[in-house]
């Protein structure tokens, strides 16, 4: 595939172009009107996406809880993987977090964030999987009992990763400044790691470019293919519900648990599990000598000898992710298709694990 750009219209004295721009998309390989797609973009826009330092993706699979009232703090502690009270220290007002079932694997990856308002007290926005909004709220009342917290789902609010267009590897990118923070219901940096950026809650109306005038708007696939390149999971297609156990998923890495909270659903088996300090298998960012589509859930890896390796998650086109076992983990994997056909995968070692785990 391919781009033609061309100018309509006129240089100023000033050598400033006045004017629109006429941009032809066409197959390669087919006759250029069998293929076209023309599209308009003024001058502004293309300036805007030439001059843009950061990327805005709409995250339509995700969506947001409201959960407020004095008891907001103690009614969570006993049901998510990570401590409330890290939302009460000075500075700290966003977090990650897994909910987990009583055999201590994943239901839930979330996100909190504290309330701006004034009154609000512990209240907090959980940001969760669309698809999964009516089952976190039955699971969130079932633990409701007499606590004094109101849970209302917000359908007028909209998600948004903002990531840098810079790839200084080990150097953290700027936060981008905000032309009105009042129509931010949140902007925090992302809880998991930096190389996810921010995270962006606003009214569905607003439109984020609005207020970040060093942005552009990107396609939600680029931001689920740069979660795959670097190993980051999210939602139940990465982290299977019922299926998934928190620590093999690399929660503690994505500073989502807290190992000295107390006692919280699931805990007995995470607790157990950290303490020995033997986790055989881990969910590692593969890169496919093919895509592959239509999978089974959980399809089979193995060695070149035939040895099983782990199972594939999901993933976009050549990227994804696997539960590998650590002791195959740079090997050479194979992916039987749909179509029966090999694939081959490779596992890599994101660079955000802890040295001490990329060393081994």
């Amino acid at each position: 595939m391919g781009v033609l750009c061309f100018a309509r219209g006129a240089f100023t004295s000033a050598r400033k172009y006045t004017g629109r721009y006429l941009c032809v998309t066409f197959l390669s390989g087919a006759s250029a009107p069998a293929g076209v797609r023309v599209r308009r973009y003024s001058q502004e826009t293309v300036q805007r996406n030439v001059s843009a330092q950061f990327v805005c993706y709409h995250l339509p699979h995700r969506t947001l809880l409201k959960i407020q009232g004095q008891d907001t703090s103690p009614f969570l502690q006993g049901i998510i993987t990570n401590d409330m009270g890290l939302l009460e220290e000075p500075g700290l007002t966003a977090m990650y977090s897994h909910m987990l079932n009583v055999q201590g694997r994943t239901l839930y990856d979330i996100m909190l964030y504290s309330l701006k308002e004034a009154d609000a007290g512990q209240g907090v926005f959980l940001e969760c999987e669309s698809t999964m909004k009516d089952s976190i709220l039955r699971h969130l009342k079932m633990y409701k009992l007499r606590r004094k917290v109101n849970i209302n789902p917000c359908p007028e609010l909209s998600v948004w990763a903002v990531l840098s267009k810079q790839k200084n590897a080990g150097q953290e990118a700027s936060k981008p400044e905000l032309s009105s923070p009042d129509k931010a219901l949140v902007w925090e940096t992302d809880p998991r790691i930096q190389e996810m950026g921010w995270r962006l809650v606003l009214d569905s109306q607003v439109d984020p470019l609005d207020i970040i005038a060093s942005c552009q708007k990107g396609d939600s696939v680029d931001y689920h293919r740069h979660r795959y390149a670097i190993g980051l999971p999210e939602g139940v297609k990465d982290l299977p519900p019922g299926v998934a156990l928190p620590l093999e998923s690399n929660l503690v890495y994505m500073q989502g648990i807290s190992f000295s909270k107390g006692c919280y659903i699931g805990q007995e088996l995470t607790a157990r599990t950290h303490h020995t300090g033997v986790i055989r298998k881990r969910l590692m960012p593969v890169h496919l000598s093919a895509p592959v589509q239509d999978l089974e859930e959980g399809a089979a890896l193995q060695t070149q000898s035939g040895k099983p390796a782990g199972k594939h998650r999901a993933g976009v086109g050549e990227l994804g992710l696997s539960l590998i076992r650590m002791a195959h983990a740079k090997e050479a994997l194979t992916l039987k298709s749909s179509h029966d056909t090999t694939v081959v995968l490779e596992a890599s070692v994101p660079d955000w694990w802890p040295k001490d785990v990329k060393n081994n």
